[in-house]
């Protein structure tokens, strides 16, 4: 019940500041929509990055396993033929 009441009460003081300080908000809003647009982009550019190294790793390994099977291969057509 105690939550109820004080979010009832954090509801009604929010509104009350928003519209006393609504022109502070607005400037407020125009400092941070910039801002955190920067940092969303740099975080989307380091998932970039990230999954760009994952995927190069995932394909040097595709390789390596290509080459063992194929040095497998090798090795065994050699004990066929002997």
């Amino acid at each position: 019940m105690g939550a109820l009441i004080g979010g009832i009460i954090a509801v009604v003081l929010g509104i009350w500041g928003l519209a006393r300080w609504f022109a502070l908000f607005v400037k407020g809003l125009q400092a941070a929509v910039p801002f955190f647009l920067l940092l969303g982009g740099i975080i989307a550019i380091a998932a970039g990055i990230s999954d760009i190294k994952d995927r190069m790793e995932e394909q040097r390994e595709k390789e390596k396993e290509k080459e063992k099977e194929q040095k497998a291969e090798t090795s065994a057509s050699e004990g066929q033929t002997k």
